[in-house]
Order: C-alpha cells, then sequence, then structure tokens
C-alpha cells in the first residue's frame, strides 16, 4: 500500500503530536518519581496558577470526572502537595492551594517546560510569541476561549 500524501495541515497535526511528546517527557520523567501521572501535573499546574481555585473551578478547566479528580486530589493531598480549606464566604467550598513542597515541585516541573518554550519562541523570531499565542488560542473550541482568556488574563493580573 503507497503512503498517503501528507499536506501542511496533516503536518501540522504530526509536529503538533511530537512536540507534545517531548513538551512533556521531562516533567513525565519526574512525576514517575513521585508514581504520578499527567493528571496529576494539571492539577498542580492549576492550583498553583491558581491558589484558592475550588474543587468545581478545577473540574471545569480539566474536564473529568469527579472521580478522577477525587483519586488525584487524594493522593496529592495525603502526599503533602496541596491543602484543601473550606469557603469562608460558603462552607460548602473546597478551596485548593500548593503546599511549600507543592510549590516546589511545580517549579520542578514547570522549568524544563518553560525552557523548551522559551527556547522554541527564541528560534522562530520575531512576532513568534503572537503567533503562538494566537495559533493555541484558535485550537481552544470557540465556546470556550472567552472563559480561557479569563483565566489566564485573572493569573497575569495577579503578577503584575
Amino acid at each position: 500500500m503507497p503512503a498517503r500524501e501528507t499536506g501542511p495541515l496533516t503536518e501540522a497535526i504530526e509536529l503538533l503530536f511530537f512536540a507534545y511528546r517531548d513538551f512533556i517527557s521531562d516533567p513525565d520523567e519526574l512525576l514517575a518519581k513521585y508514581d504520578f501521572g499527567r493528571a496529576h501535573h494539571r492539577v498542580i499546574h492549576f492550583v498553583g496558577r491558581h491558589p484558592g481555585i475550588t474543587v468545581a473551578e478545577l473540574l471545569n478547566i480539566l474536564r473529568i470526572t469527579k472521580q478522577s479528580l477525587a483519586r488525584v486530589l487524594k493522593q496529592l493531598i495525603e502526599r503533602g502537595f496541596i491543602e484543601q480549606e473550606t469557603g469562608k464566604q460558603d462552607r460548602r467550598q473546597r478551596l485548593l492551594f500548593l503546599t511549600p513542597a507543592g510549590l516546589e515541585l511545580e517549579e520542578r516541573l514547570a522549568a524544563p517546560q518553560q525552557a523548551r518554550v522559551a527556547a522554541a519562541l527564541a528560534s522562530a523570531g520575531p512576532g513568534a510569541e503572537a503567533a503562538w499565542r494566537a495559533v493555541l488560542l484558535a485550537l481552544v473550541n470557540e465556546d470556550d476561549r472567552p472563559e480561557v482568556e479569563r483565566l489566564i488574563a485573572a493569573r497575569l493580573a495577579q503578577t503584575n
């Protein structure tokens, strides 16, 4: 059977698969030392980026089942990476925060990814950062883009 022709879109998709494979490889290696997986990484990332995030908000971002999140959160809490507090206005809420150990793990997971993205943007030249953001945002479901932009903007406002 002859090989199928690939066009620019197929090539872009294939590059995305390879880029993701390598982008996640360093964190995967570190996570394996803790017997953690990518779900743990995503939880650590978003709790770190949004201290005090509620379980409901985290479920909305990750789009995983309550059961999956409960299992991952239980492990992260028991191992001392995340702590939860009861909401002050709504006592039913569980607010999530990284512990000092969680902050350190988040930094160790993020560092190689930040270095990889920084190097890629630098090698792509002027305008790459804006183009990168535009392409990735366009890959997000259209209905979800305003919420994704709001989450990112909210975090940027906290750091400035």
